[in-house]
């Protein structure tokens, strides 16, 4: 199963390595959906993804609690674990295949000016002809 969408981290991420130096990045991803309900939020789907190798050592560094990003998961599936208080509880994991920043947390940049012409008189267009047509 495929899950595409965007997500805001909700956690700071968390590198760690394999024992074959691996690099594998931890993320808390959270999925609005449906309406706003009485406390003016939309519910929200929690996902883990993990990201590999390179690519998680090189977006450690931009990736950022609170951000949003464009994330694609594979291998999504329903993982089951052990509560603080010893009953079982499910969440949802998935392989990050794709992961795109985004600028929906950036303020939005002004228009550009427009050019405008500058004030030149007008010419007529058969200024700068001779009266004597030579044929």
């Amino acid at each position: 199963m495929q899950l595409i969408g965007l997500a805001r981290i909700g956690n700071e991420p968390e590198i760690r390595y394999t024992k074959n130096d691996d690099a594998v990045l931890s993320l808390s991803l959270a999925y609005n959906y449906g309406r706003k309900g009485e406390d003016g939020f939309k519910p929200s789907q929690w996902v883990d993804g993990a990201l590999w190798g390179k690519l998680a050592e090189a977006l450690q560094p931009y990736l950022t609690k609170g951000s949003t990003v464009c994330v694609t998961l594979d291998d999504l599936h329903v993982e089951t674990y052990e509560k603080k208080d010893g009953s079982s509880g499910n969440k949802l994991r998935g392989r990050i295949t794709s992961i795109e920043l985004t600028k929906r947390d950036a303020p939005e940049e002004a228009p550009a000016p427009k050019r405008t012409a500058a004030a030149e008189p007008k010419r007529d267009a058969m200024e700068g002809f001779e009266d004597d047509i030579p044929f």
